[in-house]
């Protein structure tokens, strides 16, 4: 079965409208959101169109701002899509969708820990790969190593 992009396309924008924006090439659906509707997005994504996992979470520095990739899948109809955001250096944090998937928990995390991007209402958001004293987000453009 495949997805009908062009539905799911014309259903998002008529319900977000100026909130977010497509992009589309050989390997994913992509839709970049304003990262206030991201909750709102996800939770329809998983609800109305069976987006059932949230497989990666990853970021990248552009220097002023960062990105945030999200990668869903819909396992049983084999669906997949990607969902971008965007938050300024100077106050990088986004809501969690720890809420909508729990795996998340650990995807969030990483981020957290090596980025530096907080995320809102993560019931743990602690470092998962670096000691707890450790200085830094070693994935930034600007960190720099000591010693």
């Amino acid at each position: 079965m495949t997805m009908d992009t062009k539905k799911l396309t014309e259903e998002l924008k008529n319900q977000f409208s100026d909130k977010l924006t497509l992009q589309e090439d050989k390997f994913f659906l992509k839709f970049i959101v304003e990262k206030d509707e991201l909750l709102n997005i996800m939770s329809v994504l998983k609800e109305k169109y069976g987006f059932n996992h949230l497989a990666n979470v990853t970021s990248v520095d552009y220097g002023e701002e960062f990105e945030l990739v999200y990668h869903l899948y819909s396992i049983p109809e084999n669906h997949k899509i990607c969902i971008k955001t965007r938050t300024p250096r100077n106050s990088a944090q986004v809501d969690s969708l720890f809420g909508i998937w729990p795996t998340a928990d650990w995807q969030e995390r990483e981020v957290y820990d090596l980025m530096g991007i907080t995320f809102k209402g993560h019931p743990n958001l602690v470092r998962v790969l670096l000691p707890e004293d450790f200085t830094g987000h070693p994935l930034r453009k600007d960190f720099v190593k000591k010693g």
